[in-house]
């Protein structure tokens, strides 16, 4: 009788340090955010990881799981890392403090 070869089962790892920011398509506060998150990447080499909640229903629950009713606007970013929050347009430094934080 041959035997069968046991099937490995590999879960996807889902990162729990992403820094995440939740905009809208045509949010103008949103758009102000986009040039400083480009510094912040280009002088540090941290990147945001970008979700669009207007018209994407799941990125809006990971939104809402996230917020806990502390902005519901966005742009929202959020640290999965250290649980720390920004709501809507911030400082350049603001935001590279937030993301910078350990």
């Amino acid at each position: 009788m041959k035997k069968k070869k046991a099937r490995k089962v590999v879960k996807k790892v889902i990162s729990k340090n992403r820094l995440l920011e939740f905009y809208g398509r045509d949010c103008p506060h949103c758009t102000i955010m986009e040039a400083l998150m480009a510094k912040l990447e280009q002088e540090t080499g941290v990147k945001i990881e970008k979700l669009e909640v207007w018209y994407d229903d799941k990125n809006m629950k990971l939104m809402k799981k996230c917020d806990k009713s502390c902005c519901g606007g966005v742009p929202y970013f959020y640290n999965e890392k250290t649980d720390k929050w920004l709501c809507g347009a911030v400082e350049y430094d603001v935001l590279k403090n937030w993301a910078l934080e350990n």
